[in-house]
């Protein structure tokens, strides 16, 4: 029966990282991994993070299982920063569970939205690609409608028809920060008129919310969620931990649901519990375990925002070097100043990123999607230069 399978496409990541690491020349450029990198390229694992881990090992006393739910006190730990600190709950109406990642948290919520009766997400495009694929292999349709402009912002006009145009079975799927692949956020305004009309059609959001603190700040990374979640009376937020925290092998995340009524939250959750024993039974500890103890101890926290801060702020750096050099070749630079996160969209053609590659050695996907994070003081005037020649 077995061989019955068709051989599936390879993934187009894993492929671009296997060239990089055959080729030889030793000023290549990767742009490609979705990861954080230092000026020097390294991803660290966060001090804040290896302290945590070493409490861990002293005082851990059982490997014993969890439970599908997994580390609750991870789960509760992590809300105030997501949800405001005052009453992160919402008095009773938000709770959560631990996932494999943010993919984990994604699948989680894709899955009770189904199982709740949504048949149909709809979905600014470009998207980060497993979003659709996580859709169609739980067996949601996805409706797309253009997530960003020509000119470098968020599409309001083609978000307000998609909200206009749903259907009463249909969620909608919003990256909380740090648009990937764009990197082109929702600013507080838009937030403000995208809460209104969810709340007007009574559509279900999805929140991503993966890159919290990597793009203005943990406050204004947060804003837009808040203020969905302050407007409609009910949601699903898939979380990551693994580009705030470096944490991206061990897989954390966690999935938050908010309801109408509290006295609902048992059997939804009883709901979500299921599904995550069918997928992975319960998620892996260590990675959640660590962060629990790094949000339960005040000077790990304030050790590990002030890592984030560095980050952050590295990025930010990278973006406004690019955003100065205007126009490369036929790219206008300009944009990429203002935008947020890892990731960012160069416009070229295929035969464009192939170019940038075999002659420039710089590895990206073939969307033309950058990680900013791949650029240093030491290559950036390459890359930038890069462009202006394959595009003149």
């Amino acid at each position: 029966m077995l061989t019955n399978l068709k051989a599936q496409p390879a993934d187009a990541l894993l492929a671009l990282i296997k060239l990089h690491n055959a080729d030889p020349r030793e000023d290549k450029i990767d742009l490609g991994v979705g990861v954080y990198r230092t000026d020097t390229g390294a991803t660290p694992v966060f001090a804040a993070v290896k302290a945590a881990e070493r409490k861990l090992l002293e005082t851990q006393v059982s490997k014993a299982y969890l439970g599908p739910e997994g580390d609750m006190g991870f789960v509760h730990a992590l809300m105030p920063h997501v949800f405001g600190a005052a009453d992160p709950s919402k008095g009773g109406r938000i709770d959560g569970m631990q996932a494999p990642g943010g993919t984990g948290a994604v699948r989680l919520a894709v899955g009770l939205a189904k199982k709740a009766g949504i048949s149909r997400i709809l979905m600014g495009t470009p998207s980060w690609p497993n979003h659709a694929q996580i859709a169609a292999d739980v067996g949601i349709t996805i409706k797309g409608f253009n997530h960003a402009t020509k000119a470098g912002v968020a599409d309001m006009a083609a978000l307000r028809e998609a909200i206009a145009s749903a259907e009463p079975t249909d969620a909608i799927m919003l990256h909380g920060c740090c648009h990937n692949p764009t990197g082109i956020d929702y600013t507080p305004a838009e937030w403000d008129e995208i809460a209104g009309l969810l709340a007007a059609k009574g559509l279900l959001p999805i929140l991503d919310l993966a890159y919290q603190g990597l793009g203005k700040g943990m406050e204004e990374d947060a804003y837009g969620v808040r203020r969905v979640l302050a407007a409609v009376p009910e949601a699903l937020i898939a979380y990551s931990c693994d580009k705030n925290f470096g944490y991206y092998r061990d897989r954390v995340g966690a999935l938050y649901i908010m309801l109408a009524d509290p006295a609902e939250m048992a059997a939804v959750m009883s709901n979500g519990h299921a599904l995550a024993r069918a997928c992975w039974s319960m998620p892996p500890d260590h990675g959640g375990a660590v962060v629990r103890l790094v949000l339960e101890d005040a000077a790990l926290t304030a050790a590990w925002l002030s890592e984030l801060d560095d980050m952050r702020a590295r990025m930010n750096e990278v973006r406004a070097k690019l955003g100065a050099a205007g126009v490369a070749g036929s790219v206008d630079m300009t944009p990429f100043g203002g935008q947020n996160g890892l990731f960012s969209i160069v416009p070229l053609s295929p035969e464009q990123v192939l170019a940038m590659r075999e002659k420039h050695g710089v590895y990206m996907a073939g969307s033309g999607r950058i990680n900013v994070a791949g650029l240093t003081v030491g290559n950036i005037d390459r890359f930038i230069a890069a462009v202006a020649d394959v595009t003149k």
